[in-house]
């Protein structure tokens, strides 16, 4: 039952949801997913390892990035039911429209040189 619990409770957040939304449609950095979800990234990284933890995303490591994903569902079947329905569930939700829209704009290059810029 533990299993369970931590795979529902990773789910019981909204960013968390629209993380995994987010990551049905490319894998992302977490500067992609904090520019998507305007997020702190001390938060979207904590969001990230709830949902690693639950079996609910993987991590790829890819010279200076660490690409996250849906995960292959292995770990947990409670995590790979869960992330085949969500696939198709809350697509007409405003919220989760409005962040997928963005997704196809976030590109960590130009977020990067942005957030360089700032640091001036």
């Amino acid at each position: 039952m533990k299993e369970f619990i931590r795979v529902m409770k990773a789910l019981s957040d909204p960013n968390r949801v629209k993380i995994l939304k987010m990551l049905n449609r490319r894998e992302l950095c977490v500067c992609e997913i904090q520019a998507g979800l305007g997020l702190a990234q001390p938060t979207v990284s904590k969001h990230l390892k709830i949902l690693e933890d639950a079996g609910l995303v993987e991590k790829r490591k890819d010279g200076l990035w660490v690409n996250y994903r849906p995960a292959d569902g292995q770990s947990s079947p409670y995590a790979a039911m869960l992330l085949g329905s969500l696939k198709h569930w809350l697509n007409d939700d405003p919220e989760i429209r409005a962040v997928l829209h963005k997704v196809p704009r976030l590109d960590r290059r130009v977020i990067c040189a942005r957030q360089a810029g700032e640091g001036r």
